[in-house]
C-alpha cells in the first residue's frame, strides 16, 4: 500500500492509500483534478473517498469524483451540509477498504461534526490536528477541543499522522514562542524548514513526534502551563483553560 500526498489549493494535502492492483483510497479530495491527474499519471483509480469534514476544500471534488467513478464509495461524517451521496459513520465505527480497517474517531473542535480515521499505520486527522497546531475552534468548545485532542494523543505513538494542511513552519514559529527550551521542537523545525527547502512535505510525522512537540497536546505539562498563565497575565485553572488560551493566542498570533 502507498501513501501519495497530491497537492492542492495553496497549502491542502488531499492523501491517497494506492493498492498493488491500482484502487485507492482517497481523503479529504477538495479538489478533483489532483486527484485525477495523479490517478492517470500513476495508473490508479479511486476505490473509497474518505471525509472527516463538510469544509469545501476537503469535500469541493466529491462529485466530480463521483462522476467519473460511479462505483466509488463515500463515507462521511453525520453532517447535513455534506450533501453528497455517502454512508455516514460515527465514532466506534470501521471502515473496511482495500483490506484496511479505518476505525472512525469523533473529534469536534473545529467543526461540531469532524471526524478522523486512522488504521494500523496512519491518523488522516483532517483539520482537528496539524503537525504542531490543531484547527481552529469554528464550531466546537474548548472542552471539546481538549476533549479530542486527548482522544486523539491516546493513538498508538507510531501512527503517522497524515493533516491536511501544510501549517508545520507557521506553526513551529509559534509553537517555538510557546516552548522555547524544548529541544526536540527545535530539531522538527530545523527538519521541516530543510524539507520545504527542498520542496518536500513535511507529513507525514508520527504522533510520537507530536506528543513530544506539539503544544496543544502537551497542555498538562508545566511549561505550556507557565507560557500561557504568562500570556493571559493570570495563573490557568485548568487544562480546559490551557488549550483555550492557547487557541486564542494562537488565532491572533504574528510573526
Amino acid at each position: 500500500m502507498r501513501l501519495t500526498a497530491l497537492p492542492a489549493f495553496a497549502d491542502n494535502y488531499i492523501w491517497a492509500l494506492v493498492a498493488d492492483d491500482g484502487r485507492a483510497v482517497v481523503i479529504d479530495p477538495g479538489q478533483a483534478a489532483p486527484v485525477l491527474a495523479a490517478a492517470a499519471q500513476q495508473g490508479w483509480a479511486p476505490h473509497s473517498i474518505l471525509l472527516t469534514h463538510h469544509h469545501d476544500d476537503h469535500i469541493g471534488g466529491v462529485a466530480e469524483l463521483q462522476a467519473r467513478f460511479p462505483a466509488v464509495e463515500v463515507y462521511a461524517p453525520e453532517e447535513t451540509r455534506i450533501q453528497a451521496a455517502a454512508h455516514r459513520v460515527t465514532e466506534g465505527e470501521c471502515v473496511q477498504a482495500l483490506g484496511l480497517g479505518f476505525h472512525v474517531v469523533s473529534v469536534p473542535g473545529h467543526t461540531r461534526s469532524h471526524i478522523a480515521f486512522h488504521t494500523a499505520e496512519h491518523l488522516f486527522s483532517g483539520d482537528a490536528l496539524f503537525s504542531l497546531g490543531c484547527g481552529r475552534m469554528f464550531e466546537g468548545t474548548p472542552p471539546q477541543l481538549l476533549a479530542s485532542l486527548r482522544k486523539l494523543a491516546s493513538l498508538p505513538a507510531q501512527l503517522m499522522v497524515c493533516c491536511a494542511h501544510e501549517y508545520t513552519l507557521s506553526n513551529a514559529v509559534f509553537a517555538r514562542h510557546v516552548d522555547p527550551t524544548n529541544a526536540a521542537l527545535s530539531q522538527r523545525h530545523e527538519e521541516a524548514l530543510a524539507m520545504r527547502r527542498d520542496d518536500l512535505p513535511t507529513l507525514p510525522v508520527s504522533l510520537a513526534s507530536e506528543l513530544e512537540c506539539n503544544p496543544f497536546l502537551r497542555t498538562s505539562t508545566p511549561a505550556i502551563q507557565a507560557a500561557v498563565s504568562a500570556h493571559l497575565g493570570r495563573p490557568v485553572t485548568d487544562e480546559v483553560d490551557v488549550v483555550a488560551g492557547l487557541r486564542h493566542w494562537k488565532d491572533g498570533f504574528r510573526t
